[in-house]
């Protein structure tokens, strides 16, 4: 097994571990297995998890855990329930591992999403999203996310794609937005 080049949101997580120097409130936008939620809760203050999967929720919501609020709703409906700044915003696309793969994140609520996070994101504040092509929403959704996030300007976000180059073109793929 690789050390770096293997799952994208373990670079997602050493990325903000290394980088991300605020810690107080961080958002999982695709809570899906809660694989990101419980990286972030150990690391910030709180956490708002997002899922419009009711299974989702619950099967969290079981962990307990004091800082993360669960909102059984679409992610980009969090301006509803955040109007603080954020450190963070975490995305992991797709469908919910072990779920119903016939639902899944969509590419106009997940750009729409991405601008709100945009517009409450902190000096310093990190968006990662891992992007999984390997299903034809998905194939939608990369591409009107990569229309979206080159044209962020470049004096106030910085972004950088990591993709794999020795794999099938449908390989999942991480972006970072840092601002500035």
């Amino acid at each position: 097994m690789f050390k770096y080049v293997g799952d994208i949101s373990n670079i997602a997580h050493n990325i903000i571990n290394t980088y991300c120097e605020g810690r107080e409130v961080a958002v999982d936008c695709t809570l899906g297995n809660g694989f990101d939620c419980d990286f972030l809760s150990e690391r910030f203050s709180k956490v708002y998890a997002f899922d419009i999967q009711k299974e989702a929720v619950e099967r969290y919501s079981q962990k307990n855990k004091l800082n993360v609020l669960l909102i059984e709703d679409s992610h980009d409906n969090l301006d509803s329930y955040i109007s603080e700044g954020i450190d963070v915003a975490m995305y992991n696309l797709g469908f919910l591992p072990g779920g119903d793969k016939s639902i899944t994140t969509k590419s106009e609520s997940s750009v729409k999403s991405i601008e709100k996070s945009l517009e409450l994101l902190k000096s310093g504040g990190f968006i990662t999203i891992a992007v999984y092509t390997g299903h034809e929403e998905g194939q939608r959704e990369s591409e009107a996310i990569h229309k979206f996030v080159t044209t962020l300007p470049k004096s106030i976000f910085g972004v950088m794609i990591h993709s794999f180059a020795n794999r099938d073109s449908k390989a999942p793929y991480l972006i970072i937005i840092e601002k500035k």
